[in-house]
């Protein structure tokens, strides 16, 4: 039987200030939590994950591939990005699985966290979808689509809808492009959501880029449903899994980075998701 423990943001976000309380009494330094993690050696690692597909794949790990590594893993399930981070740095939970770097980089700047990656794992295309749009070429002036309103996948969606023609970019803009960065809108209007609440609003809006997490969550299949989905090649945003700064060499964690990146789990990943979640393997940078 699966022992994932699913959190509301709610419950989540209490117990993640409560711990992060108790932890202004404690030593946070790399030294003291690579002591502690070298204590704990017996004890579960304990993994925040979004539900599809990081939470799946680490309990086919668990089911399938941790006990002849004698690894012992508990999952816990969160809905959102801010709080598998917040979670680790407080020590809440050991690791988490559900970031890529860019979006790492800025949470670390703006939150003065310490999360460091350990190994990638996958990659979820970004994808353009639309529940009254059948083409790009039906995306019309005076439309409205919806992007991801958080710095690194907004800016990522404006890329993508760049590279398929629908906007224009100031030129050389970065990861972190905004919606002050287009230079053409083709007559589109943007609607800023959180990225979990993008595919609630297909309903209301013409088109919407969404994360392949939550599209897959949606029930899309982002290899067949999506209008425009981003390429593979030379793709920066790998999902890796991440650990606070010091607990990188948790022997638990070098076991689970260990199988996370086996043919077992590639194979699992090609054969479960079928191309709308790709294996990246290797060490995360």
């Amino acid at each position: 039987m699966r022992t994932n423990i699913k959190l509301t943001a709610g419950i989540a976000a209490t117990a993640a200030l409560a711990l992060g309380l108790t932890a202004c009494g404690t030593s946070s330094d790399p030294s003291s939590s690579t002591k502690d993690a070298a204590g704990s050696a017996d004890k579960p690692l304990v993994v925040a994950a979004s539900p599809t597909p990081h939470a799946d794949i680490l309990n086919f790990v668990k089911d399938k591939l941790a006990a002849k590594e004698g690894l012992k893993l508990e999952v816990k399930e969160f809905t959102d990005y801010v709080l598998p981070n917040t979670a680790t740095e407080s020590g809440q939970v050991d690791a988490n699985f559900f970031q890529h770097k860019p979006y790492l980089d800025d949470f670390n700047k703006k939150n003065n966290t310490h999360i460091v990656p350990v190994v990638n794992v996958h990659l979820e295309p970004l994808g353009l979808y639309s529940k009254s749009v059948k083409s790009l070429k039906d995306i019309k002036a005076g439309q409205t689509i919806a992007v991801p309103n958080d710095t690194t996948n907004e800016g990522r969606a404006l890329h993508l809808l760049a590279d398929n023609g629908l906007i224009t970019l100031k030129a050389g803009v970065g990861t972190d492009a905004k919606l002050s960065d287009i230079t053409d809108k083709k007559g589109l209007e943007f609607k800023e959501l959180e990225a979990a609440t993008v595919p609630r609003a297909l309903n209301d809006v013409d088109a919407a880029v969404i994360n392949g997490n939550y599209a897959i969550e949606a029930k899309l299949e982002p290899a067949k449903d999506s209008l425009a989905l981003e390429k593979a090649e030379g793709n920066p945003y790998a999902n890796f899994l991440a650990v606070k700064e010091g607990n990188e060499k948790d022997a638990r964690v070098q076991k689970l980075a260990k199988l996370l990146n086996s043919p077992e789990v590639k194979k699992y990943i090609e054969d479960t998701y079928k191309g709308s979640v790709i294996p990246a393997f290797g060490a995360a940078k």
